[in-house]
């Protein structure tokens, strides 16, 4: 029997960097998605107010098992 995987997009925000707002969204979306495989940074960007950057975020695609 061959696997099957699922994709979905999900957006993860940071005050400190684009690398910190990946993991924490994977380490979010991992509490309720069984065998996360894959993710993969799809956009940056950052919100400004000010004139100062208050939020890293990133667009990932993720990959996980499909149990039907």
């Amino acid at each position: 029997m061959s696997n099957i995987y699922k994709v979905i997009e999900i957006i993860g925000g940071s005050e400190k960097s684009w690398e910190d707002a990946a993991k924490k969204a994977v380490e979010t979306a991992a509490k309720s998605l069984k065998e996360i495989r894959i993710a993969e940074v799809k956009e940056q960007d950052m919100r400004v107010e000010k004139n100062k950057v208050v939020e890293f975020r990133v667009k990932l695609r993720v990959s996980f098992k499909y149990v039907p």
